[in-house]
């Protein structure tokens, strides 16, 4: 059975090339363009790890993950935040709002795969 996986950021060539990295290691891809669509997108399926931006219009990704970590249903659910923020207070924002890795941008596909695969177990 693939996995399913969500990625978050309001750029389309960022969700395409995150996509084809995992798609291309056999995982299933559920797209959102911002926090409220990817909460819209959360109706109760299994959902093995969230890949989320943390600059997006309407809801931004520090928001969207403690929205999720109130949803009994993905409460436990890994979250890697793939952003262009690498300033410390940032990271810690995003670790005690529960995110599990951050990959900062520009990243290669190989680096996003192996913070995917420590997070979803087999």
């Amino acid at each position: 059975m693939s996995k399913n996986i969500l990625v978050v950021d309001d750029s389309a060539s960022v969700r395409q090339v995150v996509g084809i990295a995992l798609r291309g290691a056999g995982y299933q891809v559920i797209e959102a363009c911002d926090g409220q669509d990817a909460l819209n997108k959360l109706t109760g399926q299994k959902v093995h790890l969230i890949i989320s931006d943390v600059n997006m219009p309407n809801m931004d990704g520090i928001t969207f993950l403690k929205h999720v970590k109130q949803l009994p249903t993905y409460k436990f659910t890994p979250v890697i935040m793939l952003t262009t923020e690498s300033q410390e207070a940032k990271k810690k924002e995003g670790q005690l709002a529960g995110a599990k890795a951050w990959v900062v941008k520009p990243f290669q596909p190989v680096q996003l795969l192996g913070a995917v695969e420590k997070l979803v177990l087999p």
